[in-house]
């Protein structure tokens, strides 16, 4: 069965789930599955859908801006991780309140689960498995970003079929009113990006890259806040492309329809390149609270891997223009990638120096190898079983473990440096990233 397929459905009982997530950590991010409301809010309109968010409904917490602290209990780590001397755990809510709710939803006629990070597969396949104890004779069916990144591994969990086809939304909004109280909303203003940076999925996800009407926009988040919500997250993977054109006409109209009472954040980096001195009075005035800027790597090499989409002199004009429309330093978070095939510690280093001196915070991402992406197979070239096992893809132990590109203690300090807890000296042009060796250790 295709996605299409599914929404010819009528007069059925779906039950549809988000899974846990296990993981080293797990943060909200304003993390909802944004393609699976969508579809649901379709389905819902001819059937019944009962939905389960095993993260939402394991928060124990809140957190500023909507966002929640997920429960989390230590599980066995898999035998890829056996080495790594930190805590693996499971996000979300309990099995026994997992298996509690579903004995609320009555038979479902179909099952439909999603997933995000390949190497997230481990909460799938758990959900996967009791969902099919509880309901053996309802077909499952699983869909998301990692089953169409990794269809021939998605098909081992034990789904009866697995989602891989492209589907635009056409959801008037997505199905936030299934949720009890949603802690925030989600949105976004265009699907895909036109860069094709080497590391990012975004081109295979979403082929072609579409823009939303602002009418369209402001509607799904006008139904949004009538559920009580008052912050919105933006996925945009390119949120300010053609700004005059599509951006500028929301950003002022959520000035006027809201007039500064609704939160709005970019999880995602912004396009600095875009941004001018209208386009950051544009996001102050619009009340964009919390900015995530694109910068990677001042590394020319690195440079290129990212669609050559900012360059230095980009960079110090978008910080000088938000920090003169009264954004603060803390605001401009920055991402700067660590731990890409050929990139040296020198100029990670070079990278948050210059952030910093321009104004900005950095803020360092780690790289994941995400298959079907240039630099996937780059990595793989080395590291044949990336291709097999998505757990080696996870951002989280990768540098630092699995490709052996720098040590535990070299990331830490990396990171401590970041964040100005501590001073690195200039040597580490010196590490060829061939052994695990801390920064510490580098003779200047």
């Amino acid at each position: 069965m295709t996605t299409c397929e599914l929404l010819t459905l009528s007069g059925k009982k779906i039950l549809a789930v988000n899974p846990p997530v296990e993981d080293f950590a797990f943060f909200d991010l304003w993390s909802k599955p944004l393609g699976l409301l969508y579809l649901l809010e379709k389905l819902k309109e001819k059937n019944e859908v009962v939905f389960i968010d095993c993260i939402h409904e394991g928060a124990v917490k809140e957190k500023s801006f909507g966002r929640e602290k997920i429960a989390e209990t230590e599980i066995e780590k898999p035998r890829v991780y056996a080495e790594i001397k930190r805590k693996y755990r499971r996000f979300g809510m309990t099995d026994t309140a997992f298996q509690a709710r579903l004995k609320t939803c009555g038979e479902p006629d179909i099952i439909l689960v999603t997933s995000v990070m390949t190497y997230w597969y481990g909460g799938v396949r758990h959900a996967i498995e009791i969902l099919k104890r509880h309901f053996p004779n309802a077909p499952l069916y699983l869909g998301g970003i990692y089953a169409r990144l990794c269809p021939e591994h998605a098909a081992t969990l034990g789904a009866d079929e697995v989602l891989t086809d492209f589907w635009l939304p056409d959801a008037a909004h997505p199905a936030f009113e299934l949720y009890k109280k949603p802690p925030y909303g989600i949105t976004m203003t265009s699907f895909g990006c036109p860069m094709r940076c080497q590391y990012c999925a975004s081109s295979l996800l979403w082929p072609v890259h579409v823009h939303r009407a602002a009418e369209e926009i402001l509607a799904e988040i006008e139904f949004e806040t009538s559920l009580g919500i008052e912050n919105i997250a933006f996925y945009d993977d390119a949120l300010l492309i053609q700004k005059e054109k599509y951006f500028y006409p929301l950003a002022n109209a959520v000035k006027t329809h809201f007039n500064g009472k609704l939160a709005l954040h970019t999880p995602n980096g912004l396009h600095v390149r875009e941004i001018d001195a209208e386009c950051a009075e544009t996001l102050k005035s619009a009340n964009f609270q919390t900015l995530r800027l694109s910068l990677e790597s001042i590394d020319p090499d690195i440079a290129r891997a990212s669609s050559g989409k900012v360059e230095r002199q980009q960079y110090k004009t978008a910080v000088k223009n938000l920090l003169a429309s009264g954004y603060t330093p803390e605001d401009c978070e920055t991402y700067i990638l660590l731990g890409l095939p050929g990139q040296s510690l020198h100029s990670v280093k070079e990278t948050i120096d210059f952030a910093r001196d321009c104004g900005g915070t950095p803020k360092l991402a780690e790289f994941s190898p995400i298959p079907g992406t240039p630099l996937f197979e780059e990595a793989a070239k080395k590291l044949p079983a990336l291709r097999s096992e998505p757990l080696l893809q996870n951002n989280s132990v990768y540098s630092s473990f699995v490709s052996h590109t720098m040590s535990e203690e070299t990331l830490q300090e990396l990171k401590d440096y970041s964040r100005k807890k501590i001073k690195i000296h200039d040597g580490l042009d010196t590490y060829s990233g061939s052994f695990p060796c801390p920064i510490t250790d580098i003779n200047p």
